[in-house]
């Protein structure tokens, strides 16, 4: 069995609720920084680089068992105790296995984008260049490659020695896309804690048949879908997602049932 790795933190600071956050294939911790300043003042939101992405290099493996591990392996080996987990896509399938599997881990979960059902097609950056001389430069490369905005990838983006480049590897990121690939039902069945899925409305990712019927299998489920949003709700409707992130956490804060800690001991 492989080892868990020891995941990288950002912690955003401010007060309030803790939020752990997980993001999606090609992003890091840097990708909920819009978001944790919107939500600065009401809820402190901690942020991890996970394996291959960010300051977390890896040559895998990339297995669903093994991205799980990583986040309980740091979730019991520190004194972080979040309020809540969140993951955006891949992180948002990370969070709710690791809610199923980890239970007394997560006494909360919310779920951007994320599906029960992960099908093809896989983004292919095996292509892409390598290294940019400037960061802007960067972005017109990714463009050229058929992305018409590549904010979400210059979030993750680092200067190496020999120019600028993405903080994850291009075959790491194809095995870990074709290991996200199936059928996700039983861990999202068995979800114990409260939970808040969202989806864009123009998403591309997140069917509405597919949230629907996550929302069917799973009743008690809340669902927020944000019109004029893609998959990436927390960067095209920062301000309405902080919302709904901050009224899920205050309602969710007054039952019995939720073990709510709104601290973080960086020990």
């Amino acid at each position: 069995m492989t080892s868990p790795l020891t995941l990288p933190m950002t912690d955003y600071g401010g007060d309030g609720p803790v939020l752990l956050a997980l993001h999606g294939h090609f992003g890091s911790a840097r990708t909920f920084a819009g978001l944790a300043r919107a939500l600065h003042g009401q809820v402190r939101v901690v942020a991890l680089d996970q394996r291959g992405h960010g300051l977390m290099p890896s040559d895998g493996p990339f297995s669903r068992d093994a991205y799980v591990a990583d986040v309980a392996n740091f979730l019991s080996t520190t004194r972080l105790r979040p309020s809540a987990v969140l993951g955006h896509s891949m992180g948002g399938v990370n969070a709710f296995q690791l809610a199923a599997r980890h239970p007394e881990l997560v006494p909360a979960l919310i779920v951007e984008e994320g599906s029960a059902v992960v099908e093809p097609p896989v983004l292919d950056i095996r292509g892409w260049p390598r290294r940019a001389d400037t960061l802007p430069e960067l972005g017109s490369l990714i463009q050229a490659q058929g992305i018409p905005d590549p904010s979400y990838f210059l979030e993750s983006a680092v200067r190496y020695p020999d120019g600028w480049g993405l903080a994850c590897e291009p075959e790491a990121m194809m095995r870990s896309q074709e290991l996200l690939l199936g059928e996700w039902w039983t861990d999202w069945a068995g979800i114990q804690c409260p939970t808040l899925l969202i989806r864009g409305a123009d998403s591309t990712v997140l069917s509405a048949q597919q949230a629907h019927d996550m929302v069917r299998r799973r009743p008690g489920t809340e669902y927020a879908e944000f019109s004029g949003c893609g998959h990436w709700v927390h960067d095209d409707d920062v301000t309405g997602m902080a919302n709904s992130v901050a009224e899920f956490l205050a309602k969710i804060k007054n039952r019995s049932d939720v073990p709510i800690v709104d601290s973080v001991d960086r020990r």
